[in-house]
């Protein structure tokens, strides 16, 4: 599960690079040519102990024009030293593959954007031996999608939106949009989509709305604890239905995390039929730390 939006911010770009490089195209309006293939490359640049160089996340694409290497660095706030390190991972990578290497930088913050599109200059004043000119996607320049039908002709984009303006409260508006078009895509993708975004949202009031508007398309249901829960139920052969189902999840998530449950417990929720009280019961055991953490503000 992804845990923070620096994680986020680079690691849905090896999830969909496609999608990745269809955002650069579009933000930036740059002439990347469309890639054939892709594959994600070992992010680490350590040459020599104890200097340890390792980028966010690298990615192989392949082109009708040729192959490119995408630097991609996640970016919460400045830092200077970054700058030397982001010439020295381009310099390595160009010496080290045949193919040439592109900075992408990704950040959540506008005065970060701006000090990270600043060039990287090294050299003699009006002649420089190496310019380091990284492309940058931030609250600047990516648009908020909060138009449904746009956001489901670009899903991804609709994503990325959400997530690179999550820090600010605008984000609420793009999420209704955004859980629409996630209706419309198949399980696996808007699941993997759902949680990157969850990981960006730093407003409460947005990362409450994006809770609320998961829970009716069983967002939840594809949570990692609950799939690995479900996996073992499958494996023990269990067939029952949608409610016992749930009910059975929502407790099993609970001794996996090995949490007591009182048989006024286990009752209240196996002889439970409502399955959207399932499924609040079920989010909240992954992170409740006792079994009343279930029925808290529950109606009687």
């Amino acid at each position: 599960m992804v845990s923070s939006s620096h994680e986020g911010l680079h690691q849905i770009c090896q999830k969909d690079p496609a999608g990745f490089t269809r955002t650069l195209q579009r933000v930036l309006h740059i002439p990347i040519p469309e890639p054939r293939d892709f594959a994600v490359l070992n992010a680490d640049l350590t040459e020599i102990e104890p200097v340890e160089r390792r980028v966010d996340t690298l990615l192989r694409a392949e082109t009708d024009e040729g192959t490119y290497l995408l630097v991609v660095e996640s970016q919460g706030k400045r830092d200077e030293d970054k700058r030397g390190s982001w010439a020295y991972y381009l310099s390595y990578l160009y010496a080290k593959y045949p193919w040439e290497p592109v900075l992408i930088v990704l950040t959540q913050s506008r005065s970060t954007a701006r000090w990270a599109t600043r060039p990287i200059r090294l050299g003699l004043p009006g002649w420089h031996s190496l310019t380091v000119r990284p492309l940058v996607l931030s609250p600047e320049n990516v648009p908020r999608v909060a138009d449904e039908a746009e956001a489901r002709r670009d899903v991804f984009l609709a994503a990325f939106s959400a997530m690179t303006h999550g820090k600010g409260p605008g984000a609420a508006a793009i999420l209704k949009p955004l859980a629409a078009a996630l209706a419309t895509t198949d399980t696996d993708s808007a699941g993997m989509l759902a949680q990157f975004v969850e990981s960006c949202l730093v407003d409460v009031q947005a990362k409450q709305i994006w809770k609320e508007l998961m829970m009716p398309v069983n967002y939840f249901f594809r949570h990692e604890v609950a799939e690995k829960v479900r996996e073992q139920a499958r494996e023990e052969g269990i067939e029952e239905g949608v409610e016992k189902e749930r009910a059975s999840m929502v407790l099993r998530i609970l001794d996996w995390r090995g949490i007591p449950v009182p048989d006024y417990a286990r009752d209240r929720v196996r002889t439970c039929s409502d399955l959207d009280q399932l499924e609040v019961w079920a989010q909240r055991a992954v992170h409740a730390t006792n079994v009343e953490d279930l029925f808290v503000d529950d109606r009687a």
